[in-house]
Formats: structure tokens, C-alpha cells, sequence
């Protein structure tokens, strides 16, 4: 059975418990008397990975974007788009997960049990976490821009998952215009840093924003999409960087040579 077909079929709620679970097994409900539910779709879970893992991250995805939208008073066909970008389901089962989408935003659970119980099931992992964000800051700014109760519900979804308000700034970098050391930040180093130091950092950021190493820590193959505009992000900050330091770096030739 695909992954999908274990979140649909309810198969998936029973192993991860709590709200999620909870949610899944509403989902499973309506679906096991539901004879659309899909026999088979290409959407397969990664072998290497707990299938329930992934579940729980994909629907942590759903719920939070769900809680994301009811918080801000409206669902726009960018951010409609957006969530349809990265949830990259089969043919013929979108209709399914808005279905999910739906019942998510109407669940009397609150945002924080779900993003609390996404804590714990990571706990000690927070790059699925951070993964988990990026996917939520590139759903809420399809419209170009990130409101302040986004922001602000964001900004708690992170202090819920243990990132610290400085961590929260750095991933917010990549989505937000920021002040002018903004490319430092997007790379988690400081202005000061050596220029072989902000090399290691950047090789370091490429590699765990790479598609496999995603699959390998539980993302969902569904949602490996974020991985371009993330790496996209750094590559920019990256070569802004070169080019500040080449810029600054001629102009102290130059001065130099004046003397």
C-alpha cells in the first residue's frame, strides 16, 4: 500500500497516536467507507524510512498549513497553489487530501498539540523540523506577502518545536527581505566570519538540503519539492556574499595602491 493509501486508509493513525493520529484515524474513517479510495497510486513510501514517520511528518504539513489558513481569516488561490506545490500527491487524489485540509482546519484540536506532538516525535532531529517550516513559509508566502499574524503564528509553531528566537530568524531570512547581513543569517554565520568558515557552511547546508538526504531523515518524497527554492536561497546568499567580499576586497587594493 502506498503511503497515501496507509494516511487515507487510516492504517498510519493507529501507529502514530495522539492528534495526528487522531486526525488520521477521522480521515481513515471516512475513507474505509469510501469506495474512491485509490487500490494503488505511485506516491510509495521510502523504504528506508518508518512509514509512520513520514505520515506523521506530511500531516503535520496539512494540519499546520490547515491552522496556518484559519488563523489568517482567508485561503488564497496563490497559497491554495503553493500547498498543491509541495504536496505532490497522485492524479485523481487532491480532492482527498483538501478534503483533509478541511477537516484539519475544522478540528477542535489547536495549532500547538499538533506542532507539540511533531516536537516530540523529532526530538533530537530538528533539521525535519526546520524542513517542516520551510514547507509552512513557502505556503505562506505564495501571495508575496508574509503577514504579521503568519509571521507571528510561525514564529510560535518554531518556539514550539525548540528553535530559539535566533534560529527562527535565520530560517525566516530565507523567505522575508531582510536587513543588510540577512545573507550571513540565511547561512548561519556572522559577518566576521572567515571566508573558509562561510565556505564550510554553505557545502554544509547544500548537502543536508540535497533531495536524499530529505527522504533519508523521514521528509515524505511528496514533499521534497521545498528543497529547491531552500537551496535556491542559499546559493543566493552564497554568491552575494562572494560578491560583497570581492567588492570590498578590491576597494582595499585600491586604497592601498593610492597611498
Amino acid at each position: 500500500m502506498s503511503l497515501w493509501g496507509k494516511i487515507l486508509g487510516g492504517a498510519a493513525g493507529l501507529a502514530v497516536g495522539g492528534p495526528l493520529g487522531a486526525l488520521m484515524g477521522v480521515v481513515g474513517g471516512h475513507f474505509l467507507v469510501d469506495e474512491r479510495l485509490p487500490k494503488q497510486s505511485p506516491a510509495q513510501a521510502d523504504a528506508r524510512v518508518p512509514p509512520e514517520r513520514q505520515a506523521a511528518f506530511i500531516m503535520g504539513v496539512i494540519a499546520l498549513s490547515a491552522k496556518m489558513a484559519k488563523a489568517d481569516g482567508a485561503v488564497t488561490a496563490d497559497e491554495v497553489a503553493a500547498f498543491k506545490d509541495i504536496i505532490k500527491v497522485p492524479p485523481g487524489e487532491m480532492k482527498n487530501v483538501e478534503w483533509v485540509f478541511d477537516q484539519a482546519r475544522r478540528s477542535v484540536n489547536g495549532f500547538d498539540s499538533y506542532a507539540k506532538q511533531l516536537a516530540k516525535l523529532f526530538k533530537g532531529d530538528s533539521r525535519v523540523l526546520e524542513d517542516l517550516l520551510d514547507g509552512l513559509f513557502h505556503i505562506a508566502r505564495a501571495d508575496g506577502v508574509l503577514h504579521d499574524n503568519e509571521l507571528a503564528y510561525l514564529k510560535e509553531v518554531a518556539r514550539l518545536f525548540g528553535f530559539s528566537e535566533g534560529e527562527f530568524e535565520r530560517i525566516k531570512a530565507r523567505y522575508v527581505l531582510a536587513p543588510q547581513d540577512s545573507p550571513y543569517l540565511v547561512l548561519g554565520v556572522t559577518p566576521q566570519a572567515s571566508d573558509e568558515e562561510i565556505k564550510a557552511a554553505y557545502r554544509r547546508l547544500v548537502r543536508e538540503t540535497h533531495p536524499d538526504a530529505m527522504i533519508a531523515r523521514g521528509v515524505p518524497e511528496e514533499l521534497v519539492h521545498i528543497s529547491k527554492q531552500k537551496l535556491q536561497a542559499i546559493n543566493v546568499a552564497y554568491e552575494t556574499i562572494e560578491k560583497w567580499r570581492a567588492a570590498e576586497n578590491k576597494k582595499t587594493e585600491t586604497e592601498k595602491s593610492d597611498r
